[in-house]
């Protein structure tokens, strides 16, 4: 008979071992994804990326590196995304411990004064000799859900992805405050260039009215000649108070941006002398995928979606709870703490299934499982778009080095133009119109020329923040 229950016990252990050992839902698998190859020319063995290297190496000019260590500092969108991830990592800890046992200690003294007439007070007097009851309970109390479906483990994992999920969004959040503090200060010294292109112009345009001035003097010219000159300075004047209020309005942008108050920002270096990292190899796409924060931070939400569909399933199968309890208990204080009269001890397990609610946990079910089939979809789509991004940025710094080239190649053309001009116009072997019209073309050449220059840096960062740098 005593080995007869054995088996009986072992059996009940054997079979409860099995039932916390289901989990219900599936484990993630990465869905699969549409990528090219390579993102250029580039053999697709290459698995070296300019976005491996630390944004401190890929930005070498120092005004630039501590506008961009006041940014990671002092910015409030990333001091934002900063605490959401303290809170977030509060809230795993607290998931750490959910297979834990709930314990909770009870201290309770209680007096009961019932009517004398009534039957509870008429035995109570029978029984005690006095017409109140006392009741002292200290009991320490426990209890603890069985993880059979596997409902628990994956609320740890639900935290836990959240929890990664908030952290790459705060990588995410600076390589685009990286990104925008770059793109700042290069657009910053563009407008520096245009200025002193537009000041520079301005001689130019200032010593050809003068000599339309003395031509008239002389009786060589005409009042209209001058007239034009005189326009014509007047528009590059306009220029330079343009220019200079662009640049307080952007030193302003950054300063806020790095989380300081409005003022100047010192320059060291010019648009023409910045340089950046010259291998600009995009590394592997699958690599662009596991390194970008934000595509991590989409892969994660469906992790975390595909675990509540697990959640979801489990809510609609049996829950297994135990509860047990252990202290002292007496109806007098003095005894109170007695050993071992006032010892007691329970202990309990239940089982419970829903019923009525059945239908609504049937809808949570659909549910997670439609909110996992549109995290697969949002996964993607940011894979997508960030491969659009690579390209996009390949393309432009790639074609903006040849423009960069024909424009240098236009300005050198221009200024012997200019020179030109200037002769054949002493000589009066050319009019007034093609001086200002060369000038006028020259000017707009080193203006665009400038501009093209910060297109080419600006599509240089936005590859590097493209690929997943910046956060290193």
């Amino acid at each position: 008979m005593i080995r007869s229950r054995y088996k009986i016990d072992k059996l009940v252990l054997a079979s409860l071992l099995f039932l916390t050992a289901c989990r219900l839902g599936k484990e993630y698998q990465r869905p699969q994804l549409e990528l090219p190859k390579s993102f250029n020319t580039v053999s697709f063995s290459d698995t070296s990326s300019i976005a491996d290297i630390e944004w401190k190496k890929f930005f070498s000019d120092t005004v630039l590196q501590s506008l961009v260590e006041k940014g990671i500092q002092y910015n409030h969108d990333l001091l934002i995304a900063v605490k959401r991830l303290d809170i977030v990592q509060q809230q795993l800890k607290q998931a750490k411990m959910l297979q834990l046992p709930s314990v909770g200690l009870q201290v309770n003294g209680q007096i009961n004064r019932p009517s004398d007439n009534s039957l509870t007070g008429i035995s109570i007097k029978n029984f005690l000799g006095k017409s109140y009851l006392e009741n002292y309970i200290t009991a320490v109390n426990l209890s603890w859900e069985a993880d059979i479906w596997g409902k628990i483990r994956a609320q740890k994992e639900v935290a836990l992805a959240e929890y990664l999920h908030t952290q790459e969004a705060a990588k995410a959040v600076q390589t685009q405050l990286v990104a925008d503090i770059a793109q700042g200060y290069f657009n910053l010294l563009m407008l520096d260039k245009q200025l002193l292109i537009a000041r520079k112009n301005l001689l130019l345009s200032d010593s050809f009215l003068l000599a339309t001035r003395l031509l008239k003097d002389a009786g060589l010219g005409t009042e209209l000649a001058v007239q034009q000159a005189a326009v014509q300075k007047q528009s590059t004047e306009l220029l330079i108070p343009q220019l200079e209020q662009s640049i307080a309005l952007q030193e302003n942008a950054l300063q806020v941006l790095t989380g300081q108050l409005p003022g100047l920002i010192r320059r060291n270096e010019g648009i023409t002398t910045v340089s950046l990292q010259e291998d600009l190899s995009a590394g592997l796409p699958a690599a662009m995928v596991s390194r970008r924060p934000d595509v991590r931070a989409a892969e994660l939400a469906l992790v975390s979606a595909n675990a509540r569909v697990g959640i979801a399933q489990a809510n609609m199968y049996p829950t297994l709870n135990i509860t047990a309890g252990a202290g002292w208990e007496s109806f007098k204080s003095s005894n109170w703490f007695s050993v071992p009269g006032s010892l007691f001890g329970l202990a309990a397990g239940t089982i419970a299934q829903p019923v009525f609610r059945r239908g609504e946990l049937k809808t949570q079910y659909e549910t997670a499982k439609l909110e996992r089939e549109l995290a697969v979809t949002q996964f993607r789509q940011s894979v997508l778009m960030a491969t659009g991004e690579v390209a996009n940025s390949l393309v432009q710094a790639d074609k903006l080095k040849q423009q960069r080239s024909i424009v240098v190649s236009q300005v050198d053309s221009l200024y012997k133009a200019v020179a030109n001009a200037r002769m054949l116009f002493r000589a009066d072997m050319a009019n007034y119109l093609e001086v200002i019209r060369v000038q006028e073309n020259v000017l707009q050449a080193e203006l665009n020329l400038a501009l093209i220059r910060r297109q080419e840096l600006g599509a240089m960062v936005e590859l590097y923040r493209a690929l997943g740098g910046g956060w290193k």
